[in-house]
């Protein structure tokens, strides 16, 4: 699979700066279950993400953090889960792509356990419905494939998305190397615990646990040696 340098955004000459726009009106705002606006300062934050550019359509894959709330007894719960959001978008020319038909999906904690643990054969489908459980049910379908290429050189990441308001049906697929399979493998090993909350968890032990004291001989101890 071809690599290709120096892409345009429809509407954004500089890709890295349309991905940079993305990132900070995304970031812990977009979910499948729910989008739902935050008003939170971006000041002093860090965006970062894996993005895989194709012929037929991109890729990009970045992390978002859980979501805590302090209980009335002081204690801080985890109120949302983490998750690994994935982000296509259609190309619409050589190296243009639009981003504003970009399509969410995000990954649970046990749908990254999923990927991660794909074989060379492995496949794997999701299915997600972003207004389940209210009166919108049913009318947007979403489903993730990612299937292995033919010869074993990697991956497909196929995406389908059924809008019965819109009265559309848009798939996009885009092919994965195993080196970029690899880095996203990697990728999302290493934010698993971070999505699941348990890195805060383990690092609140650490501080609140005491430090070892150290066993230091009387200062006669060394005159009677």
């Amino acid at each position: 699979m071809q690599r290709l340098s120096g892409f345009s955004v429809s509407r954004a000459r500089d890709v890295k700066n349309a991905l940079l726009f993305n990132s900070f009106h995304t970031q812990h705002t977009f979910s499948t279950a729910a989008a739902e606006s935050t008003q939170e300062s971006s000041v002093g934050r860090k965006f970062a993400s894996y993005t895989i550019f194709k012929g037929k359509a991109a890729l990009q894959a970045y992390p978002i953090l859980p979501k805590f709330c302090t209980t009335s007894s002081g204690f801080s719960r985890m109120e949302k889960n983490g998750v690994v959001m994935l982000v296509f978008w259609p190309a619409i020319g050589t190296r243009k792509y639009d981003w504003e038909k970009k399509q969410y999906f995000a990954l649970s904690p046990t749908e990254v356990g999923s990927l991660v643990s794909l074989g060379p054969s492995d496949s794997c489908e999701f299915f997600h419905d972003p207004s389940m459980k209210s009166s919108a049910e049913g009318q947007i379908k979403k489903s993730l494939t990612i299937a292995p290429a033919n010869g074993q050189s990697g991956y497909y990441a196929n995406l389908s998305v059924m809008n019965n308001l819109t009265k559309t049906n848009e798939r996009l697929t885009v092919a994965i190397t195993k080196a970029e399979f690899s880095v996203l493998r990697t990728a999302c090993s290493y934010v698993l615990p971070h999505i699941m909350g348990w890195d805060q968890v383990i690092g609140q032990e650490k501080q609140t646990q005491p430090k070892p004291g150290v066993d230091r001989p009387h200062p006669e101890f060394e005159w009677s040696r």
